[in-house]
């Protein structure tokens, strides 16, 4: 694990001592790290971080990496990481060099004769990547701390992200994938290559899925296929990993990733899930299965009664920004024990549920696809075993809502394009004060490469909604404790296969992952594979805002700085936070406000961290 840093001169006589250090202490927090700077041209690079320096200066280019390359054998073996893409670069070019690429990286690379900066991300954003650009220089970091550390940069905020924050849905944080945060700082979106050079900043996308013919293919041999290719991805990340553990919930993407490495060793390795007093979102019954089958050493990590303000406190310094929702604090801790027991690198199942539809809305949109190619008994059938397996007492399943589903969150005259959740991202709005940022003005993109709505719902979860401010919270989270973190489902040759596997072969009679519960038949205990309950990886976050998180929730929307922000309309949080408690502690079957409170603290927070920052830099520039 690593974070790199530079500067791209314009005016090659400028005073450039002494920027790069404050960048890479900034990007390292409190890592006792060590850091690496390489000069050339116009440019400087720089590498901090626990590993061998991911920084070389050969073949006539500069090259500074975050991440891991996994097909290096498919090259030269030999080469570290950097060396092999200053290599590929010679023989290929940029773009073509990442496209032969099998990783998680972010890339800086300087060619002296060219007199150009390449950046480049990963095809989903494993690994972050920021940018500022001034008339007189161009900065990027792995994390926008690093750029706030350059003199003269600004701490203002994206108010648009800040008032999305408050009063919208987790899922529309990052619909503008090319922002951050802060106002003034810019982020190279997944996928994409940014070229820096005198005559301006020129972005492209390297990589991107397209439409193509679905599979048609017997499910057997489809399923054959998937679990080469999993255990494939997983046999790649642990043979680049040190002393890896995996993380293990009750579902199937974590319990396929551990299963498919104990296939591939015969191996026993170490296993960590989050527990909680709270059964709501405890998995511990549904993790025993496997445990039992498997011998795998277990580690559960008890989240009992966290001090959530102090935890969110520290996050937020580690994250730079609020932390999207309660699951990652637990992450936060089950980190800190893996590191504990001297582990160096994590695995986890995050991108399982996008590629094997695996979220309960999905199925809405596969209905959406049956019904736009006229399967209306197929359609009607799978709404009733729909009804049959998932309905609740708090989200209630009815052919009525299927109904009211594709009038409202698709658009049938226009094959795969599916619109905006209006109910779930305007629920909060009205906490908002429309002064500080209207939130109706706010309209989300919504792509549709594909004729599919199952696939664009799919693609717009990877790249706008879901996966963005997962990845971040965890790279977050893995560095803060020395670890590497390792996401086999986001393999792209993965990810390319299941963009044509068809939604009949993912949902089918009302169950989910249906392809993947194949793939794993003989290698996942039955009990975990045919299971069709979803808990969900979620926090039971509803009861830490209740007690004494209840008396410092009130306290921090009592407290000076809150009210006099402008962001909220402090009457309505009050209102949400009481019925909150009414619903928590009566037991009423409603869904309750977990997580608007949870973003409220977490995006305050942060505001506090920030103003502070502001005058202690206020304060330096004075001095």
């Amino acid at each position: 694990m690593a974070r790199i840093a530079g500067l791209y001169f314009r005016d090659d006589r400028q005073d450039r001592t002494g920027l790069i250090q404050p960048m890479l202490a900034a990007s390292r927090g409190d890592g006792n790290w060590a850091a690496h700077t390489q000069r050339n041209g116009s440019a400087t690079l720089g590498w901090t971080g626990w590993r061998f320096p991911g920084l070389t200066d050969t073949h006539g280019v500069l090259v500074a990496l975050d991440g891991r390359i996994y097909n290096r054998s498919d090259f030269n073996p030999t080469a570290g990481d950097a060396e092999l893409i200053a290599e590929l670069y010679t023989h290929y070019g940029f773009e073509k060099a990442l496209c032969r690429l099998n990783g998680d990286f972010a890339i800086a690379l300087y060619d002296r004769h060219a007199d150009t900066l390449w950046l480049a991300r990963d095809r989903f954003g494993v690994k972050p990547l920021y940018y500022v650009n001034t008339r007189d220089w161009f900065a990027f970091a792995s994390r926008p701390a690093a750029l706030l550390a350059l003199p003269g940069s600004s701490r203002n905020i994206n108010r648009r992200f800040a008032a999305i924050f408050a009063g919208g849905h987790y899922r529309y944080f990052d619909n503008h994938p090319d922002e951050s945060t802060y106002q003034d700082i810019a982020q190279l979106p997944a996928g994409h290559v940014l070229r820096v050079s005198h005559s301006g900043l020129h972005m492209t996308r390297y990589w991107s899925l397209s439409e193509e013919p679905d599979f048609t293919a017997a499910t057997s041999e489809l399923a054959e296929q998937y679990r080469h290719l999993l255990i494939d991805a997983v046999v790649m990340r642990v043979k680049a990993a040190s002393n890896p553990a995996f993380t293990l919930s009750g579902g199937m993407d974590s319990s396929s990733v551990v299963a498919s490495a104990i296939q591939a060793s015969n191996g026993t390795p170490h296993a960590f899930s989050t527990v909680y007093d709270d059964k709501t979102y405890d998995e511990s019954r549904d993790i025993q299965p496997m445990v039992e089958a498997t011998g795998l050493q277990w580690h559960p990590v008890a989240v009992g009664a966290p001090d959530v303000f102090t935890l969110v406190q520290r996050m937020v310094r580690i994250h730079d920004e609020p932390v999207a929702t309660a699951t990652w604090l637990s992450q936060y801790l089950l980190c800190s024990e893996v590191q504990r027991r001297g582990f160096g690198g994590l695995f986890g199942g995050l991108g399982g549920d996008e590629l094997n539809a695996g979220e309960y809305e999905y199925f809405l949109y596969f209905f959406a696809d049956l019904k736009a190619a006229g399967r209306e008994n197929q359609l009607q059938e799978e709404v009733i075993r729909w009804i049959e397996h998932h309905d609740h007492p708090v989200f209630r399943k009815s052919a009525r809502l299927v109904e009211e589903g594709l009038e409202g969150l698709v658009d049938l005259s226009v094959p795969g394009r599916c619109l905006p959740d209006r109910r779930r991202l305007r629920r909060y709005y009205a906490a908002v004060d429309k002064a500080f940022f209207d939130l109706e003005r706010f309209e989300p993109v919504m792509e549709h490469p594909f004729s599919s709505y199952l696939k664009n719902r799919t693609y717009q979860d990877m790249f706008r909604e879901t996966l963005p401010c997962c990845l971040r919270a965890e790279d977050r989270n893995a560095v803060k404790y020395g670890l590497e973190h390792f996401l086999p489902f986001l393999d792209h040759r993965l990810v390319e296969f299941m963009f044509r596997v068809a939604g009949a072969e993912k949902i089918r009679r009302g169950v989910t992952k249906y392809l993947l519960r194949e793939a794993m038949k003989g290698i996942l205990p039955e009990e975990t594979r045919i299971r069709i309950k979803k808990t969900g990886w979620n926090a039971p976050a509803h009861v830490w805002f209740s007690g004494t998180g209840l008396d410092n929730l009130r306290d921090l929307v009592a407290s000076r700085s809150f009210r006099q922000r402008g962001l909220y309309h402090v009457s309505e949080v009050e209102r949400l936070v009481a019925e909150h408690q009414q619903i928590v502690e009566s037991g009423r079957l409603a869904e309750n406000h977990m997580m608007f409170l949870w973003q409220l603290v977490n995006l305050e927070l942060w505001l506090r961290w920030n103003d502070e920052a502001s005058a202690n830099d206020a304060g330096r520039r004075v001095c």
